[in-house]
């Protein structure tokens, strides 16, 4: 199966959705790449970004399933095909 590198990023503006967002990038954890976590505590929120290798509708089910849990905002952003 073909797949796309990817990058995720995330914004958590509740910290209990915190629990949710690392259960569901769990289940994804055999494409993650790499993740970076920045709390940004003047804000209360919480920064994530995840670089995935990732069949194309694996990319959109974890952003989907992130984004619709709540106080989080999700965006993806694809590399070009090679």
């Amino acid at each position: 199966m073909e797949t796309r590198v990817a990058v995720i990023g995330i914004i958590v503006e509740k910290p209990e959705s915190a629990e949710k967002v690392n259960a569901v990038l769990h289940d994804y954890s055999d494409y993650i790449i790499g993740r970076m976590g920045i709390p940004y505590r003047q804000k209360g929120i919480s920064i994530i970004s995840i670089a995935m290798d990732a069949p194309q509708d694996a990319i959109s089910a974890l952003s989907g399933k992130l984004g619709r849990i709540p106080g989080v905002g999700v965006k993806a952003a694809f590399a070009k095909s090679f």
